[in-house]
């Protein structure tokens, strides 16, 4: 990571430096900004395993999807709900598993955090979910790439 991005301390400075970087013609530099704020989100969360960091960064992403949509800071409350009642791994799992896509591949894409999709995660570590959840995943991304 460039150290310019490593320095920032909160996603507060993240978000500056993003729209100020932005605004200088750099968005290489804004998606580093964006992924860093995600870091330090799921750190001040808290976990226990590398895989329960990234898929809190995961979650944060989704945050970030929900919150360009809408115009205004907006919380997955639902799989929030979810890592609540069964911790984040599981929480991960069911919202693959779900019917609906949960996440909004073309919206992550388009913010260059693609690699935070809860299927990319599913898809990363198939030993740490069902086989359902990895199958699920798999098709999905597979699908992602017909369209793309």
């Amino acid at each position: 990571m460039l150290e310019r991005i490593a320095r920032l301390k909160s996603p507060e400075d993240c978000a500056v430096f993003e729209k100020n970087v932005t605004k200088l013609g750099r968005p290489d530099l804004a998606v580093a900004a964006r992924k860093r704020a995600l870091e330090l989100r799921a750190q001040k969360y808290g976990s226990n395993t590398e895989l329960e960091r990234e898929c809190l960064e995961a979650v944060y992403a989704y945050e970030s999807v929900l919150s360009a949509k809408n115009g205004k800071t907006t919380r997955a409350t639902h799989t929030w709900q979810m890592v609540k009642r069964h911790g984040i791994i599981k929480a991960i799992e069911r919202a693959v598993n779900s019917e609906s896509e949960i996440t909004n591949y073309k919206s992550l894409l388009e913010m260059g955090l693609e690699d935070y999709a809860f299927e990319v995660m599913v898809a990363r570590h198939p030993d740490q979910f069902s086989s359902d959840a990895v199958q699920h995943s798999q098709d999905r991304i597979v699908e992602w790439k017909k369209c793309a």
